[in-house]
Protein backbone atom coordinates (compact mmCIF):
# COMPACT_ATOMS: atom_id res chain seq x y z
CA UNK A 1 0.00 0.00 0.00
CA UNK A 2 2.73 2.29 0.64
CA UNK A 3 4.58 2.06 -2.72
CA UNK A 4 1.00 3.09 -4.19
CA UNK A 5 0.62 6.06 -2.11
CA UNK A 6 3.72 7.81 -2.00
CA UNK A 7 4.30 8.33 -5.97
CA UNK A 8 0.68 10.86 -5.95
CA UNK A 9 2.83 13.53 -3.77
CA UNK A 10 5.36 14.15 -6.19
CA UNK A 11 3.24 13.84 -9.10
CA UNK A 12 1.65 16.75 -7.85
CA UNK A 13 3.81 18.71 -6.70
CA UNK A 14 5.68 18.06 -10.25
CA UNK A 15 2.32 19.47 -11.79
CA UNK A 16 2.35 22.42 -9.99
CA UNK A 17 5.71 23.36 -10.05
CA UNK A 18 5.83 22.64 -13.75
CA UNK A 19 2.91 24.95 -13.88
CA UNK A 20 3.76 27.93 -11.81
CA UNK A 21 7.53 27.50 -14.19
CA UNK A 22 4.75 27.63 -17.28
CA UNK A 23 2.82 30.14 -16.60
CA UNK A 24 4.63 33.21 -18.25
CA UNK A 25 4.99 31.19 -21.17
CA UNK A 26 1.05 30.22 -21.21
CA UNK A 27 0.20 34.11 -20.72
CA UNK A 28 2.48 34.70 -23.52
CA UNK A 29 0.55 32.03 -25.97
CA UNK A 30 -2.38 34.06 -25.02
CA UNK A 31 -1.35 37.27 -26.00
CA UNK A 32 0.59 35.79 -29.76
CA UNK A 33 -2.51 33.36 -30.30
CA UNK A 34 -4.93 35.28 -32.66
CA UNK A 35 -8.97 35.08 -31.50
CA UNK A 36 -11.06 32.33 -32.50
CA UNK A 37 -11.17 32.02 -36.40
CA UNK A 38 -8.30 34.15 -37.25
CA UNK A 39 -5.52 31.53 -36.85
CA UNK A 40 -5.48 31.23 -40.26
CA UNK A 41 -5.82 34.88 -41.25
CA UNK A 42 -2.34 35.29 -39.28
CA UNK A 43 -0.81 32.37 -40.71
CA UNK A 44 -1.35 33.99 -43.82
CA UNK A 45 0.19 37.48 -42.94
CA UNK A 46 3.14 35.91 -42.07
CA UNK A 47 4.03 34.67 -45.39
CA UNK A 48 4.92 38.40 -46.29
CA UNK A 49 7.95 39.87 -46.51
CA UNK A 50 8.04 43.72 -45.67
CA UNK A 51 9.16 45.67 -48.47
CA UNK A 52 11.85 48.28 -49.11
CA UNK A 53 10.83 52.07 -47.83
CA UNK A 54 11.05 54.43 -50.74
CA UNK A 55 11.46 57.86 -50.12
CA UNK A 56 10.83 60.97 -52.32
CA UNK A 57 12.97 62.22 -54.69
CA UNK A 58 14.51 66.20 -54.44
CA UNK A 59 11.98 67.68 -56.81
CA UNK A 60 8.87 66.27 -54.94
CA UNK A 61 7.25 68.96 -53.10
CA UNK A 62 8.34 69.16 -48.80
CA UNK A 63 6.31 67.36 -46.25
CA UNK A 64 6.27 69.58 -43.25
CA UNK A 65 5.35 66.77 -41.22
CA UNK A 66 4.87 62.80 -42.37
CA UNK A 67 3.28 62.07 -38.90
CA UNK A 68 0.09 64.10 -39.68
CA UNK A 69 -0.67 62.90 -43.79
CA UNK A 70 -4.30 63.31 -44.24
CA UNK A 71 -6.46 61.87 -46.33
CA UNK A 72 -7.64 64.88 -47.20
CA UNK A 73 -4.65 65.98 -48.61
CA UNK A 74 -5.05 67.48 -52.27
CA UNK A 75 -1.21 67.53 -53.20
CA UNK A 76 -1.55 63.61 -52.65
CA UNK A 77 -1.91 61.16 -55.17
CA UNK A 78 -5.33 59.10 -54.17
CA UNK A 79 -5.33 55.49 -55.04
CA UNK A 80 -8.45 53.25 -54.38
CA UNK A 81 -8.05 49.74 -54.51
CA UNK A 82 -10.35 46.43 -52.67
CA UNK A 83 -8.48 44.32 -50.30
CA UNK A 84 -9.54 40.84 -49.62
CA UNK A 85 -8.30 37.53 -48.52
CA UNK A 86 -8.95 36.08 -52.52
CA UNK A 87 -6.70 38.84 -54.18
CA UNK A 88 -4.42 39.94 -51.43
CA UNK A 89 -1.24 38.45 -53.16
CA UNK A 90 -2.33 40.48 -56.31
CA UNK A 91 -3.07 43.79 -53.71
CA UNK A 92 0.17 43.70 -52.30
CA UNK A 93 2.27 43.39 -55.23
CA UNK A 94 0.13 46.22 -56.72
CA UNK A 95 0.90 48.71 -54.08
CA UNK A 96 4.54 47.71 -54.38
CA UNK A 97 4.39 48.31 -57.75
CA UNK A 98 3.20 51.65 -57.21
CA UNK A 99 5.58 52.91 -54.92
CA UNK A 100 8.78 51.19 -56.59
CA UNK A 101 8.45 53.38 -59.11
CA UNK A 102 6.98 56.79 -57.62
CA UNK A 103 8.93 59.66 -58.13
CA UNK A 104 7.35 60.65 -55.11
CA UNK A 105 5.81 57.63 -52.65
CA UNK A 106 5.60 59.54 -49.55
CA UNK A 107 3.18 61.19 -51.13
CA UNK A 108 1.30 58.58 -52.47
CA UNK A 109 -2.77 57.84 -50.35
CA UNK A 110 -3.77 54.36 -50.44
CA UNK A 111 -7.99 54.22 -49.80
CA UNK A 112 -8.36 50.69 -49.38
CA UNK A 113 -12.17 48.91 -49.81
CA UNK A 114 -12.59 45.91 -47.61
CA UNK A 115 -15.64 43.96 -47.19
CA UNK A 116 -17.55 44.00 -43.80
CA UNK A 117 -17.47 39.89 -44.01
CA UNK A 118 -14.24 38.44 -45.69
CA UNK A 119 -12.43 35.62 -44.37
CA UNK A 120 -10.08 38.14 -43.15
CA UNK A 121 -11.43 40.91 -41.13
CA UNK A 122 -10.57 44.53 -41.85
CA UNK A 123 -8.71 44.82 -38.47
CA UNK A 124 -6.62 42.10 -39.80
CA UNK A 125 -6.05 43.33 -43.56
CA UNK A 126 -4.99 46.59 -41.95
CA UNK A 127 -2.30 45.30 -39.66
CA UNK A 128 -0.86 43.34 -42.54
CA UNK A 129 -0.65 46.36 -44.95
CA UNK A 130 1.26 48.32 -42.16
CA UNK A 131 3.71 45.05 -41.72
CA UNK A 132 4.31 44.72 -45.14
CA UNK A 133 4.33 48.52 -45.63
CA UNK A 134 5.34 50.21 -43.05
CA UNK A 135 5.64 53.88 -43.72
CA UNK A 136 2.55 53.65 -45.89
CA UNK A 137 -0.06 56.13 -46.34
CA UNK A 138 -2.77 54.24 -46.55
CA UNK A 139 -6.48 53.98 -44.51
CA UNK A 140 -8.83 50.61 -44.50
CA UNK A 141 -12.85 51.40 -45.54
CA UNK A 142 -15.01 48.63 -44.83
CA UNK A 143 -18.10 48.43 -47.47
CA UNK A 144 -20.71 46.64 -46.32
CA UNK A 145 -22.16 44.03 -48.76
CA UNK A 146 -25.64 44.27 -48.14
CA UNK A 147 -25.41 47.76 -49.63
CA UNK A 148 -25.25 46.08 -53.71
CA UNK A 149 -25.89 42.27 -52.80
CA UNK A 150 -29.81 42.00 -53.55
CA UNK A 151 -28.51 44.64 -56.89
CA UNK A 152 -26.00 41.78 -58.12
CA UNK A 153 -27.68 39.80 -60.98
CA UNK A 154 -25.85 36.40 -62.27
CA UNK A 155 -22.45 36.99 -64.64
CA UNK A 156 -21.15 34.21 -67.31
CA UNK A 157 -18.40 33.44 -64.42
CA UNK A 158 -19.39 33.28 -60.34
CA UNK A 159 -15.75 35.37 -59.93
CA UNK A 160 -17.17 38.53 -61.09
CA UNK A 161 -20.63 38.33 -58.93
CA UNK A 162 -18.57 39.07 -55.40
CA UNK A 163 -20.15 42.36 -54.45
CA UNK A 164 -16.50 43.92 -53.89
CA UNK A 165 -16.28 44.56 -57.49
CA UNK A 166 -19.34 46.71 -57.11
CA UNK A 167 -17.48 48.62 -54.38
CA UNK A 168 -15.97 51.35 -57.16
CA UNK A 169 -19.79 52.22 -57.85
CA UNK A 170 -19.87 53.39 -54.37
CA UNK A 171 -16.16 55.65 -54.20
CA UNK A 172 -17.96 58.71 -53.91
CA UNK A 173 -19.56 57.53 -50.55
CA UNK A 174 -16.90 55.35 -49.10
CA UNK A 175 -14.24 57.61 -49.62
CA UNK A 176 -14.42 60.83 -47.39
CA UNK A 177 -16.02 64.09 -48.57
CA UNK A 178 -12.79 65.78 -49.02
CA UNK A 179 -11.58 63.35 -51.79
CA UNK A 180 -12.27 65.01 -54.78
CA UNK A 181 -10.24 62.92 -56.86
CA UNK A 182 -8.49 59.42 -57.15
CA UNK A 183 -7.32 56.55 -59.65
CA UNK A 184 -9.02 53.68 -59.52
CA UNK A 185 -6.92 50.33 -59.96
CA UNK A 186 -7.96 46.39 -59.64
CA UNK A 187 -5.93 44.49 -57.75
CA UNK A 188 -4.43 41.70 -60.48
CA UNK A 189 -2.17 45.41 -61.73
CA UNK A 190 1.50 45.68 -61.36
CA UNK A 191 2.67 49.47 -62.28
CA UNK A 192 6.20 50.21 -64.08
CA UNK A 193 5.90 54.06 -64.64
CA UNK A 194 5.15 56.31 -62.57
CA UNK A 195 1.64 56.45 -61.22
CA UNK A 196 1.95 60.50 -61.21
CA UNK A 197 1.78 60.45 -64.66
CA UNK A 198 -1.57 59.12 -64.72
CA UNK A 199 -2.79 61.29 -62.09
CA UNK A 200 -2.19 64.22 -63.97
CA UNK A 201 -4.77 63.33 -66.56
CA UNK A 202 -7.07 66.39 -67.41
CA UNK A 203 -10.36 65.40 -67.85
CA UNK A 204 -11.62 67.72 -70.19
CA UNK A 205 -15.29 68.62 -71.13
CA UNK A 206 -16.53 68.35 -67.65
CA UNK A 207 -15.74 64.50 -67.98
CA UNK A 208 -16.16 62.19 -65.10
CA UNK A 209 -13.74 59.05 -65.80
CA UNK A 210 -10.44 59.06 -67.87
CA UNK A 211 -9.65 55.57 -69.30
CA UNK A 212 -7.99 54.06 -72.20
CA UNK A 213 -10.37 53.20 -74.61
CA UNK A 214 -10.48 50.47 -77.54
CA UNK A 215 -12.66 51.41 -80.33
CA UNK A 216 -12.08 48.50 -82.30
CA UNK A 217 -13.78 46.23 -80.01
CA UNK A 218 -17.23 44.96 -80.55
CA UNK A 219 -19.32 46.93 -79.02
CA UNK A 220 -21.97 45.01 -79.24
CA UNK A 221 -21.22 41.69 -77.41
CA UNK A 222 -21.29 43.34 -74.31
CA UNK A 223 -25.10 43.56 -74.70
CA UNK A 224 -28.04 40.90 -75.03
CA UNK A 225 -30.36 40.77 -77.54
CA UNK A 226 -33.20 42.36 -75.48
CA UNK A 227 -30.98 45.52 -74.94
CA UNK A 228 -30.61 45.69 -78.53
CA UNK A 229 -34.04 44.72 -79.60
CA UNK A 230 -35.45 47.67 -77.86
CA UNK A 231 -36.18 50.63 -79.78
CA UNK A 232 -35.88 52.70 -76.58
CA UNK A 233 -32.70 50.68 -74.69
CA UNK A 234 -30.70 50.59 -78.12
CA UNK A 235 -31.07 54.42 -78.17
CA UNK A 236 -29.39 55.10 -74.65
CA UNK A 237 -26.07 56.21 -76.34
CA UNK A 238 -28.08 59.22 -78.07
CA UNK A 239 -25.13 60.75 -80.24
CA UNK A 240 -22.69 59.31 -78.06
CA UNK A 241 -19.88 56.94 -80.41
CA UNK A 242 -19.94 54.16 -77.15
CA UNK A 243 -16.24 52.27 -77.15
CA UNK A 244 -15.17 49.63 -74.87
CA UNK A 245 -13.01 50.84 -71.56
CA UNK A 246 -11.95 48.65 -68.80
CA UNK A 247 -13.33 49.97 -65.30
CA UNK A 248 -9.49 47.99 -63.77
CA UNK A 249 -7.88 51.63 -64.07
CA UNK A 250 -10.04 54.92 -64.31
CA UNK A 251 -9.37 58.39 -62.98
CA UNK A 252 -12.38 59.80 -61.73
CA UNK A 253 -13.19 63.15 -60.36
CA UNK A 254 -15.61 61.98 -57.61
CA UNK A 255 -17.02 65.70 -57.33
CA UNK A 256 -18.61 65.32 -60.42
CA UNK A 257 -19.84 61.77 -60.04
CA UNK A 258 -21.53 62.95 -56.53
CA UNK A 259 -22.71 66.18 -58.16
CA UNK A 260 -24.13 63.54 -61.18
CA UNK A 261 -25.39 61.22 -58.75
CA UNK A 262 -23.90 57.86 -60.63
CA UNK A 263 -24.15 55.90 -57.99
CA UNK A 264 -27.53 55.74 -58.30
CA UNK A 265 -27.64 55.56 -62.19
CA UNK A 266 -25.62 52.45 -62.04
CA UNK A 267 -28.21 51.16 -59.39
CA UNK A 268 -31.07 51.72 -61.85
CA UNK A 269 -29.40 49.67 -64.75
CA UNK A 270 -28.23 47.15 -62.29
CA UNK A 271 -31.59 47.40 -61.00
CA UNK A 272 -33.34 46.83 -64.88
CA UNK A 273 -30.99 43.56 -65.30
CA UNK A 274 -32.15 41.70 -62.76
CA UNK A 275 -35.83 42.66 -64.67
CA UNK A 276 -34.85 42.14 -68.23
CA UNK A 277 -31.00 40.39 -68.14
CA UNK A 278 -29.92 43.35 -70.63
CA UNK A 279 -25.97 42.04 -70.42
CA UNK A 280 -23.88 39.14 -69.33
CA UNK A 281 -20.66 40.35 -67.52
CA UNK A 282 -20.61 41.75 -64.05
CA UNK A 283 -20.04 45.02 -63.06
CA UNK A 284 -18.61 46.43 -66.37
CA UNK A 285 -22.14 47.40 -68.30
CA UNK A 286 -23.92 49.64 -66.46
CA UNK A 287 -20.67 51.83 -66.44
CA UNK A 288 -20.50 51.57 -70.44
CA UNK A 289 -24.24 52.50 -70.32
CA UNK A 290 -23.38 55.77 -68.21
CA UNK A 291 -19.87 56.50 -69.84
CA UNK A 292 -18.90 54.91 -73.08
CA UNK A 293 -18.76 57.46 -75.67
CA UNK A 294 -17.78 59.92 -72.93
CA UNK A 295 -14.97 59.16 -71.42
CA UNK A 296 -11.46 61.07 -71.23
CA UNK A 297 -9.10 58.77 -73.53
CA UNK A 298 -5.50 57.72 -71.45
CA UNK A 299 -3.07 56.16 -73.54
CA UNK A 300 -2.87 52.16 -74.03
CA UNK A 301 -0.51 52.26 -72.16
CA UNK A 302 -1.67 52.46 -68.99
CA UNK A 303 -3.34 49.72 -69.09
CA UNK A 304 -2.30 46.66 -71.05
CA UNK A 305 -5.40 44.45 -70.00
CA UNK A 306 -6.52 40.94 -70.40
CA UNK A 307 -3.37 39.41 -69.55
CA UNK A 308 -5.28 36.54 -67.64
CA UNK A 309 -6.89 35.20 -70.58
CA UNK A 310 -10.69 35.70 -70.88
CA UNK A 311 -13.96 35.35 -69.00
CA UNK A 312 -14.03 31.78 -69.53
CA UNK A 313 -10.49 30.33 -70.30
CA UNK A 314 -7.41 30.62 -68.83
CA UNK A 315 -5.15 31.81 -71.64
CA UNK A 316 -1.54 33.36 -72.20
CA UNK A 317 -1.72 36.89 -74.64
CA UNK A 318 1.01 39.21 -75.27
CA UNK A 319 0.89 42.68 -74.80
CA UNK A 320 -1.00 45.14 -76.70
CA UNK A 321 1.43 46.81 -79.67
CA UNK A 322 3.31 50.28 -78.02
CA UNK A 323 4.52 51.07 -74.73
CA UNK A 324 3.94 49.61 -71.86
CA UNK A 325 2.49 51.75 -68.18
CA UNK A 326 0.46 48.91 -66.41
CA UNK A 327 0.36 45.91 -66.93
CA UNK A 328 -3.18 43.93 -66.22
CA UNK A 329 -4.54 40.14 -65.63
CA UNK A 330 -7.97 41.13 -66.12
CA UNK A 331 -9.84 37.73 -67.41
CA UNK A 332 -9.83 34.26 -65.11
CA UNK A 333 -5.86 33.53 -64.96
CA UNK A 334 -3.92 35.46 -62.61
CA UNK A 335 -0.06 35.56 -62.66
CA UNK A 336 0.04 34.35 -58.63
CA UNK A 337 -1.80 31.17 -59.38
CA UNK A 338 -0.08 29.79 -62.71
CA UNK A 339 3.37 30.62 -61.36
CA UNK A 340 2.73 28.63 -58.10
CA UNK A 341 0.87 25.92 -60.48
CA UNK A 342 4.30 25.74 -62.26
CA UNK A 343 1.91 26.56 -65.37
CA UNK A 344 3.20 30.28 -65.78
CA UNK A 345 2.32 32.37 -68.84
CA UNK A 346 5.46 34.15 -70.01
CA UNK A 347 4.29 37.80 -68.86
CA UNK A 348 3.38 36.10 -65.85
CA UNK A 349 7.33 36.54 -65.24
CA UNK A 350 7.23 39.93 -64.89
CA UNK A 351 4.61 40.05 -62.75
CA UNK A 352 6.74 37.79 -60.28
CA UNK A 353 9.44 40.14 -59.24
CA UNK A 354 6.99 42.32 -57.28
CA UNK A 355 5.72 39.45 -55.47
CA UNK A 356 5.97 39.47 -51.79
CA UNK A 357 4.41 36.26 -50.73
CA UNK A 358 7.27 33.99 -49.14
CA UNK A 359 5.34 30.28 -48.93
CA UNK A 360 8.38 28.34 -48.00
CA UNK A 361 9.60 29.77 -44.81
CA UNK A 362 12.58 27.42 -44.53
CA UNK A 363 13.26 27.91 -47.64
CA UNK A 364 13.78 31.56 -47.00
CA UNK A 365 15.90 31.46 -43.82
CA UNK A 366 18.02 28.98 -45.83
CA UNK A 367 18.59 31.85 -48.44
CA UNK A 368 18.62 34.82 -46.75
CA UNK A 369 15.93 36.41 -48.12
CA UNK A 370 13.53 38.28 -46.29
CA UNK A 371 12.35 36.86 -43.16
CA UNK A 372 8.62 36.72 -43.06
CA UNK A 373 6.98 38.97 -40.66
CA UNK A 374 5.88 38.34 -37.45
CA UNK A 375 2.54 40.77 -36.81
CA UNK A 376 2.23 42.94 -34.24
CA UNK A 377 -0.99 44.00 -32.77
CA UNK A 378 0.03 47.13 -31.61
CA UNK A 379 0.07 50.03 -33.64
CA UNK A 380 0.57 53.69 -33.06
CA UNK A 381 1.09 55.56 -36.70
CA UNK A 382 -1.45 58.02 -37.53
CA UNK A 383 -2.01 56.98 -40.64
CA UNK A 384 -4.82 54.10 -40.44
CA UNK A 385 -8.20 54.80 -39.94
CA UNK A 386 -11.87 52.65 -40.11
CA UNK A 387 -14.54 53.86 -41.36
CA UNK A 388 -17.71 52.10 -42.05
CA UNK A 389 -20.07 52.70 -44.63
CA UNK A 390 -23.96 52.93 -44.42
CA UNK A 391 -26.98 53.80 -45.42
Amino acid sequence: MVRFRSPRRPITAVVLLSLVLLWPLLCLGIRLFPGEGEESEIGGISRFSEAPEYRNGGECPASSNRELVSSCDQSLVHIAMTLDSEYLRGSMAAVYSVLRHASCPEHVFFHFIAAEFDPMSPRVLTQLVRSVFPSLNFKVNIFREDTVINLISSSIRQALENPLNYARNYLGDILDPCVNRVIYLDSDIVLVDDIRRLWNTTLTRNRVIGAPEYCHANFTKYFTDNFWSDPVLSRVFGSRNPCYFNTGVMVMDLMKWREGNYRRKIENWMQLQRKRRIYDLGSLPPFLLEFAGDVEAVDHRWNQHGLGGDNVKDSCRSLHPGPVSLLHWSGKGKPWIRLDMKKPCPLDYLWKPYDLYKPNLLRLRQSGDHQPLILSTASNSNFIAYSNYFF
